[in-house]
């Protein structure tokens, strides 16, 4: 199995630090040009043309899918939607940045600082939460398989499949507008 995990464009709430979680924000003009980017970088790479497409099903990850694969040459609409692969959700923090949470729930922000894998915000889902809905979508995959997801999805796959501690996962950084690639027991960047 090759995995190719694509995090969706820069939105309007991503430029001002609001936590998405699973609101349908769309992309903005540089996530638009962050799509089509990491399109033709698999474009070059030539070697996922054949592969299994599929996406979140937010809107943001949705479009994403549509301008990589045209980038690439391929029709904008031949991928699947999979519902398990939504990010995960922050709750009723969702819409808001973090010195917005850490002034609305101090408490709450402190303790997802200590265990950022295990918190659970208020009415919202863990890291270990989307590890467990991840999980069985990941045994279902056989073939070489193109995803466009979430920042939350790459960090629990980096967990799972990239032999990163779940205490460190959370802290990756993971870029818009790049593909992480899941090889056998590694990882790298395209």
């Amino acid at each position: 199995m090759r995995l190719c995990v694509v995090r969706h464009g820069e939105t309007d709430w991503n430029a001002e630090g609001r936590l998405q979680g699973q609101q349908d924000i769309p992309l903005n003009g540089r996530g638009r040009a962050q799509a089509e980017g990491v399109g033709h970088i698999l474009r070059q790479d030539g070697s996922w043309a054949d592969a299994d497409f599929i996406s979140s099903p937010l809107l943001r990850t949705r479009h994403t899918m549509e301008l990589m694969r045209e980038a690439m040459g391929l029709p904008a609409s031949g991928y699947r939607v999979e519902p398990r692969l939504a990010e995960l959700t922050f709750g009723d923090w969702e819409g808001l940045t973090w010195p917005e949470v850490r002034a609305r729930d101090e408490k709450g922000a402190t303790a997802r600082e200590f265990d950022k894998w295990g918190f659970v915000p208020p009415n919202g889902e863990s890291y270990a939460m989307l590890q467990e809905r991840l999980e069985p979508w990941l045994g279902t995959i056989r073939d070489s398989t193109v995803i466009v997801s979430h920042g939350g999805v790459a960090r629990v796959l980096l967990a799972v499949l990239g032999r990163v501690e779940v205490t460190l996962a959370p802290l990756l950084d993971i870029q818009q507008g790049r593909a992480l690639v899941f090889d056998d027991d590694t990882y790298h960047w395209l």
